[in-house]
């Protein structure tokens, strides 16, 4: 069984950035650069099934500039066999993401694409929910535990009233919550092992598709500040402030 699994390029978590001057976007000059943490997870996910026997070959697959390298070498150091650059320096919406994607399913045809549930600087949440439909595969999105049954694959995800278990047929499209894992670093030696594996790198125009942009940012902001809050000595105080202020008694 082949899984494929989409990553991303994206400022480090620990990284805090600020809008450009103009609105345009976000500063992210000289700004330390990871793989998005919920695709860690879907990689981390594909690794623990080759592990069990269920998988025989992971691709992970990264569109972006010739840095996004970077994340798809520290894949291949964590487990994956091999590795796909699209390269484009132009920024795409998640549509176009998920068009390239399915010219990449088209080719390698893999049993499970698995994705994380969104990208941390973005957060659209969108990718592999038009992926599955492009493929006209069933998704499991969300996923905090996913499990073989015969020839089903069990999803269960998190919904605000509880846990709900999806059974999916193979091929299927599978986007990964915070809670499926935790996972891992990569060893020296695997490092060292990973300049060695294949990375193919293909140009985006290459694939002959339409990507033309549908949406405009007018301006990134940085959130107000909030006003710095007090604290209060007793009930009585903080009824009175409550009428003072938000005047809601």
């Amino acid at each position: 069984m082949k899984i494929l699994v989409a990553i991303k390029r994206v400022v480090d978590p620990g990284v805090r950035v600020r809008p450009l001057a103009d609105g345009s976007g976000m500063d992210i000059t000289n700004a330390k650069m990871s793989i998005n943490p919920f695709c860690e997870i879907a990689l981390e996910e594909a690794i623990r099934l080759k592990e069990q026997g269920l998988a025989t070959e992971i691709v992970v697959v990264c569109v972006g500039s010739h840095a996004v390298q970077e994340q798809l070498r520290s894949a291949l150091a964590l487990g994956a066999d091999r590795a796909i650059h699209i390269s484009t320096d132009a920024p795409l919406e998640p549509l176009a993401i998920a068009k390239i994607l399915h010219t990449l399913v088209q080719q390698e045809q893999p049993q499970i694409v698995l994705l994380g549930k969104q990208s941390i600087d973005g957060d659209h949440n969108q990718t592999g929910q038009m992926l599955a439909a492009l493929c006209g595969y069933p998704q499991g999105t969300f996923a905090s535990r996913i499990e073989f049954k015969g020839d089903e694959i069990r999803v269960t995800r998190e919904l605000d009233g509880g846990l709900q278990t999806l059974a999916l047929k193979l091929p299927a499209v599978i986007t990964t919550d915070l809670r499926l894992n935790q996972p891992r670093y990569p060893t020296m030696p695997n490092i060292m092992r990973a300049r060695q594996k294949p990375l193919v790198v293909t140009e985006l125009a290459d694939l002959g598709l339409n990507l033309q942009p549908r949406l405009q940012i007018l301006s990134v902001d940085a959130p107000k500040v909030r006003q710095q809050g007090i604290k209060v000595s007793s009930v009585a105080e903080l009824v009175d402030k409550l009428r003072q202020e938000a005047k809601v008694l």
